[in-house]
């Protein structure tokens, strides 16, 4: 018996098609979104204060600059850029965390509450402030907006990396014979993620920036302690490591 050709089996292709449109739109997606991956971390790997510095600048020069810099995205919302302040010619370089709301609205590093308290700290460890350039890790103030309040958030470690450019031009004008870092954030930029302050503060280590490094607590940090005995402590911690900064100049004739 003789048979005509086999029509075609239509349900069956039209299952292969849908299923290769399936697979194609799929693919197509997964390529889009790898795309978008791809240039997201293009544009973190982007988010760094270097294109902003100009070559072998001095202090005046790199203050100038920084006010132009938009490394990350903290100064969307600062009111101006906080660089270091200080001689270029000072023995020692404290590095803090971050400005805050009285830096932020003068322009100048440590002038609120933590500022008074660490220049009463350096004067009782009997470290002149000509001797002292202050700076932080980063330049523009990070805060959250409560009301009328700006309340001070820690920057984070994109924020960090974003500015270490403007420190390390500090440190090379600067070159100072001792470090001292306020706080963990400073202390974990210049000496690595796994410092720990409660654990190793005023112990005299090496940095990449300078051989004597020490870590202590930040000024605010003591005046956020609950108690007044804590407050007390933490104090006289400070006073003490930067006592030891002093001795550190003393014992090599540098004061």
């Amino acid at each position: 018996m003789c048979h005509g050709p086999r029509p075609p089996d239509l349900p069956r292709r039209k299952a292969f098609e849908t299923s290769d449109w399936h697979a194609s739109r799929t693919n197509s997606s997964r390529r889009a979104s790898c795309a978008e991956e791809a240039i997201a971390r293009k544009a973190v790997e982007r988010e760094s204060a270097r294109e902003y510095i100009p070559p072998n600048a001095n202090l005046a020069e790199l203050r100038v600059a920084a006010e132009s810099c938009h490394g990350c995205p903290l100064y969307r919302d600062a009111t101006q850029v906080v660089f270091g302040e200080g001689s270029a010619r000072a023995l020692i370089m404290l590095v803090g965390e971050a400005p805050g709301n009285d830096e932020d609205l003068e322009g100048r590093p440590f002038v609120g509450p933590a500022g008074r308290l660490l220049d009463r700290a350096l004067e009782e460890a009997g470290v002149e402030r000509r001797q002292v350039f202050v700076t932080n890790a980063v330049k523009h103030f990070k805060f959250e907006q409560r009301g009328k309040v700006r309340i001070h958030k820690k920057p984070n470690g994109r924020e960090i990396t974003a500015c270490k450019p403007w420190v390390e031009e500090e440190f090379r004008v600067v070159r100072p014979q001792v470090v001292v870092c306020l706080g963990a954030t400073a202390a974990q930029s210049l000496l690595g993620r796994d410092f720990r302050v409660t654990q190793r503060r005023g112990e005299v280590v090496a940095s990449e920036f300078c051989p004597q490094t020490i870590a202590t607590y930040h000024p605010s940090a003591v005046l956020r302690a609950p108690t007044s005995d804590q407050r007390a402590s933490m104090r006289q911690a400070l006073v003490d490591d930067l006592t030891t900064a002093h001795r550190l100049l003393e014992d090599a004739g540098r004061t």
